[in-house]
């Protein structure tokens, strides 16, 4: 069986594929993975085979995109991106099985591999990384940019959701998904959310403890756990000026705002005024030069890249936006989280560590040195927070997210 893995995103998205690609190569599968230019070296690194769904510099373009991480108006130009490569992957797809017998394994907003499905029957398994895409009646999801959700019950949540369906998601992307549908002489899609998802088989790569099923998920969902992914992004280890800074001091507090963030300049301003006003040591992880203030005093560093998986456990807390691969790393790590949310997925994950009294959120206009402080204080400080963060780690300790995966992506195969 050739195994074809589609991802869209930034490394939130597309590291855990390159991790169930790595399994699956482990276990003699041949394994191709169709993402952006960006993540070429990474799959390579764990030997898989690559072709680029979008270019280095259409990947760039998407991500400065003025309304991109804005709370409500980031859903149109994400979904206006997805949909406007989707004919690429479909194409990709029904090239590599016209060669070979295949099983596609997608991203949901990797949209092509559905078209591929309804078009030339490949069969598509659907992976969910992040439970914000999982609508529930009983338990929906925390939506972006919405205030006072704590007064609102979760059936108006998610009405509210669909609202963002009708309104803002469907206009932006069946227009164009529904032209190439028609060409393909296939009936139109109606709600792009639902449609999505493959009617076969859909795995969950988040654990029951921190997301408990729901009744009315879709039958054909299979929950597992998080895939850790880290040490196949841009580094597999920590850089020795890294390895030298830790090893100098006390554990520092982290602060990343994300691979694909643009303008997270005050963010990183705050951690250092945070850090000075705390005494503590920093360490700052910022891709994209402009972003972190220049002249760091001596016991802060900045880095482009570090696996967080062998970062945080030499860490005292770790400040960022809410992605879920940042969230899994430091539940791993039984690290103190704040998550200072964004858009898309950062509210609802920064909202259930608040729940699981595992980390806390401080909104973007709170996101003050004064207040992250106390807040940083008040979870380093707490005995509650610090058991729950134990218990927590240990659940993760006997996690096997990838593998679990993996063996449903076999026996799905198996059925074939």
């Amino acid at each position: 069986m050739h195994f074809l893995l589609t991802a869209l995103g930034t490394h939130g998205d597309v590291l855990p594929f390159l991790a169930l690609g790595q399994c699956l190569t482990q276990r003699g599968h041949r394994v191709s993975l169709h993402a952006p230019e960006p993540f070429r070296l990474s799959a390579e690194r764990a030997g898989l085979g690559f072709d680029p769904i979008c270019s280095q510099a259409e990947y760039d373009r998407a991500l400065i995109a003025s309304d991109l991480w804005h709370p409500r108006r980031g859903i149109a130009p994400l979904f206006e991106m997805t949909v406007g490569v989707a004919d690429r992957t479909a194409r990709w797809i029904a090239a590599k099985a016209a060669e070979a017998p295949c099983l596609v394994v997608a991203s949901p907003n990797a949209l092509g591999a559905r078209l591929a499905q309804d078009q030339h029957g490949v069969p598509v398994i659907t992976v969910h990384v992040t439970p914000y895409l999982i609508e529930s009646r009983s338990a929906a999801p925390w939506l972006p940019g919405i205030p006072v959700q704590a007064l609102l019950p979760s059936r108006l949540r998610h009405w509210l959701g669909r609202g963002a369906d009708r309104f803002v998601i469907d206009p932006a992307a069946l227009p164009h998904l529904n032209a190439l549908r028609s060409r393909a002489d296939l009936p139109a899609v109606k709600r792009l959310r639902f449609w999505w998802n493959s009617p076969s088989r859909m795995i969950l790569m988040f654990p029951a403890w921190y997301v408990p099923p729901q009744l009315d998920w879709p039958e054909q969902a299979v929950q597992v756990g998080f895939p850790m992914a880290d040490q196949l992004g841009d580094a597999g280890e920590l850089a020795p000026e890294l390895r030298a800074f830790l090893d100098a001091g006390p554990p520092p507090l982290v602060f990343t705002y994300g691979s694909g963030m643009r303008r997270s300049a005050h963010f990183f301003a705050v951690a250092v005024e945070i850090c000075r006003r705390m005494g503590r040591r920093g360490v700052l992880l910022a891709r994209e030069e402009g972003q972190v203030p220049a002249n760091l005093p001596a016991d802060i560093i900045h880095l482009r890249y570090a696996p967080l998986s062998l970062l945080l456990p030499r860490s005292a807390a770790l400040i960022h936006h809410g992605g879920i691969g940042t969230v899994a790393q430091a539940l791993a790590a039984g690290v103190a989280q704040m998550v200072v949310p964004v858009a898309f997925n950062h509210f609802d994950d920064g909202r259930r560590l608040a729940r699981l009294n595992i980390g806390t959120m401080l909104r973007q206009r709170a996101f003050t040195p004064g207040r992250a402080q106390r807040a940083i204080e008040r979870m380093l400080g707490s005995p509650g927070m610090a058991a729950a963060r134990a218990a927590a780690a240990a659940r993760m300790a006997a996690d096997r997210g990838a593998e679990a995966a993996c063996d449903e992506i076999e026996r799905v195969a198996g059925t074939l």
